[in-house]
């Protein structure tokens, strides 16, 4: 037997994520048969996939010389993402999914046993559940075990993010279990206590983590887990949605955020590289399968390629940028278009146990088809990055690459170098050409009709 266990799901007993065959597969446990039995039976599987709510699954046979109780084959995600990727609305509708989710589990007496960010993975603009072991039956009284898990991985994050800076989010990288309650109570402004459910589920809720701790740790006191009725049970859900669904995020213009509507291509001459992008795409990247929009903006050209079989992952390092490519996907029901946030010169790493629980964002893009529209210059000019290391970046993760080259005489260049020497005397399309060359072979030149751009078809050799 061939079984190729998945590195990020080994801290969960009730069952075990691995590939048999190269076909992804989860065991579940004989200690979790009841509770998945009761999964089925109580009607609240059915509820949740027919509302796209939890991932579905079938049922197969068991692989020869394993040992549990069901193997079960989830349907595929196009995309893993992590929530350290996610610009605020995404995290946000993730944590409305997990709470409406564990509302009507309620309903079915049964309750999610965990309240983790990385249950939720997204399907293009729609949030969708995708661990089936994380429900179990409902016992009268007992209190929600991950009421705290929650508020560290969604609430905690959200409201540094609303409160602080958007860019708070990253603090999820450092604390692959979300942000401590006291790290992220002493961070938010002394106004966010005002709002009852900041100060209830982030303030109250710290200080009361740590007074438990305290107990426990001297050993003068038992700690004691008071009963909680099903009605206030399902009070606290509806608090935690009213404080998730209150939270907004400041008006906030960034440099990047506003690109399209400040962009130096004449009306004919975006017409005409949105057509050749198209055509590219469509001549030289597979007819179906990922591909990364690397430097993506608002997703206007990632909306352009996608369809067709082909699923788009939109990258940009501009957090509002990101906020408002899932904003136009949300409003379209959009299920082709991924929208993340990406920093190119710090892509995230692979973290957590032996760090191999989360891949990094290079593992994931590697071998596909990649786009990058006007982002050559940021990365050569505004971030000191030579073209060989330019290359060698864009070697790693495609085998398809159209990729369109800025020149210096470009007005968004000049607005680059306009406030610092120009030390980029290698920067040029000759040398650029020779540089990709030595990794790709370049299958189309193609000059953008109205600009002094250049767009490039590229194959991995």
């Amino acid at each position: 037997m061939t079984v190729e266990n998945i590195g990020s799901s080994f801290r969960d007993p009730s069952g075990r994520v691995f590939r048999h065959k190269g076909t992804l597969l989860r065991s579940v446990a004989e200690t979790w048969s009841g509770h998945y039995d009761q999964l089925l039976a109580s009607g609240l599987y059915a509820a949740l996939t027919e509302r796209g709510w939890l991932v579905k699954h079938d049922e197969v046979e068991v692989p020869s010389g394993l040992s549990c109780y069901r193997t079960l084959r989830p349907e595929l995600i196009p995309y893993i993402s992590y929530p350290y990727e996610w610009c605020f609305s995404q995290l946000k509708d993730a944590a409305l999914l997990t709470l409406d989710i564990q509302l009507l589990s309620l309903s079915h007496e049964m309750v999610l046993k965990d309240a983790s960010a990385y249950n939720v993975q997204f399907i293009g603009s729609r949030p969708i559940f995708i661990d089936t072991l994380s429900f179990e039956t409902y016992r009268d009284g007992e209190p929600w075990v991950a009421y705290r898990q929650f508020c560290q991985h969604f609430l905690a994050p959200l409201a540094l993010m609303a409160y602080c800076d958007p860019r708070m989010r990253s603090l999820l990288l450092r604390f692959i279990d979300g942000i401590p309650l006291d790290l992220a109570s002493a961070l938010l402004p002394s106004r966010s206590r005002l709002r009852f459910g900041m100060l209830s589920h982030i303030h109250v809720h710290a200080t009361s983590q740590q007074r438990h701790e305290s107990d426990a740790g001297s050993g003068d006191t038992v700690a004691r887990i008071p009963s909680i009725p099903k009605g206030r049970l399902v009070a606290l859900m509806h608090s935690l949605r009213a404080a998730v669904a209150g939270l907004r995020l400041p008006g906030r213009r960034t440099e990047w955020g506003a690109y399209y509507a400040e962009t130096n291509y004449s009306d004919e001459a975006m017409s005409a590289k949105e057509a050749l992008v198209v055509r590219l795409i469509e001549e030289h990247a597979p007819a179906a399968g990922l591909v990364h929009d690397l430097g993506a903006n608002t997703g206007r050209f990632s909306r352009l390629v996608a369809g067709r079989g082909r699923y788009v992952v939109s990258h940009d390092i501009d957090e509002m940028a990101v906020e408002a490519n899932y904003a136009e996907g949300r409003r379209n029901n959009d299920g082709g278009v991924l929208p993340l946030v990406l920093d190119l010169t710090s892509p995230a790493p692979s973290i957590g146990w032996n760090l191999d629980e989360r891949d990094s964002v290079l593992a994931r893009i590697e071998g596909g088809s990649v786009l990058a529209l006007a982002l050559i210059h940021h990365l050569a000019i505004s971030n000191n990055v030579p073209l060989t290391n330019l290359a060698d970046l864009f070697a790693r993760c495609a085998d398809t690459l159209i990729i369109e080259f800025v020149p210096k005489d470009d007005s968004q260049v000049k607005r680059l170098l306009a406030t610092r020497e120009d030390v980029f005397p290698e920067y040029g399309i000759e040398a650029f050409e020779r540089v990709f060359s030595r990794s790709f072979v370049i299958a189309g030149r193609f000059e953008i009709p109205g600009s002094s751009r250049t767009l490039f078809a590229m194959k991995k050799k």
